[in-house]
């Protein structure tokens, strides 16, 4: 019997955490340059750190903008509009990012297609000016190159990042081409959906089918849904999730947690 993996981008190839924390700021200081204008480097290098800490939490690239902002209103008092940021830790919103997301969107008067718009286009301009800063503030896990050119297994991406950022990383980081057709990038669906459709496909009859990810919350929505339950659930232990969701994750019959060196080993 024959495999397909679906594949995560961000957290399973990719560490994008660097980058996605410096666009995030970029994109940030363009959405509201008002609340930018008097902060300092060190306060915008203590969010650049922050925000690796609070990565576990993005599901979606513009989540970040509102990470960065929230994050200067925890710092810095008098920059304070959201009700939520007074004595607000790192800890809380890696607990209640879910809750906290729409107060904030709400009080901010934000809206997700323009944040979406926004932190792409912030993208686009940093890869066409600097191409080799913005590929070098990323790099794909060790052994994951290799993995993807000599897998065995039928291998699709699917991801909520923009999908032309996901070619270029692969392209340039493991000399990789992932057809269009094998790309799920942002625009594309929600991920259950994408593996419902992955699955009705008359090639992928009688494969083996396995689904890799690094959020948990992913993973529990896959399980909510009893048409998915032939897919084999992977959370890997060393993208962006927290120590709490692998022990969730290893007493969930469901779902396994994966090493490095097994992942590489199962794909090729």
């Amino acid at each position: 019997m024959g495999h397909l993996y679906a594949l995560d981008f961000d957290g399973v190839i990719c560490d994008s955490c660097g980058e996605t924390a410096i666009s995030a700021l970029k994109a940030a200081k363009l959405r509201w340059p008002s609340l930018f204008d008097g902060v300092d480097s060190t306060t915008e290098d203590w969010i650049v750190d922050q925000m690796i800490t609070v990565r576990p939490v993005v599901e979606t690239g513009y989540e970040t903008l509102l990470l960065v902002r929230l994050l200067l209103e925890t710092r810095v008092p008098s920059l304070r509009k959201s009700s939520v940021a007074e004595g607000l830790t790192v800890e809380d919103i890696l607990e209640n990012w879910l809750k906290l997301k729409p107060i904030i969107m709400e009080e901010w008067n934000e809206n997700r297609d323009d944040l979406i718009d926004l932190i792409g286009k912030v993208r686009d301009e940093w890869l066409e000016r600097d191409f080799t800063g913005w590929i070098g503030e990323n790099r794909l896990y060790p052994g994951v190159a290799d993995a993807l050119r000599f897998a065995s297994s039928r291998v699709y991406i699917v991801t909520t990042k923009q999908g032309r950022f996901v070619d270029a990383l692969l392209r340039e980081l493991a000399g990789v081409t992932i057809p269009p057709e094998r790309l799920y990038g942002l625009g594309t669906g929600p991920k259950v959906e994408v593996l419902k459709k992955l699955q009705k496909m008359p090639e992928h009859q009688g494969l083996s089918l396995h689904f890799v990810e690094d959020r948990l919350a992913t993973l529990k929505n896959v399980i909510k849904e009893p048409e998915l339950d032939s897919w084999n659930l992977y959370l890997v232990n060393w993208g962006f999730n927290t120590q709490k969701d692998r022990e969730e994750a290893a007493a969930n019959p469901r779902i396994q947690v994966l090493e490095l060196p097994d992942f590489s080993s199962k794909l090729k």
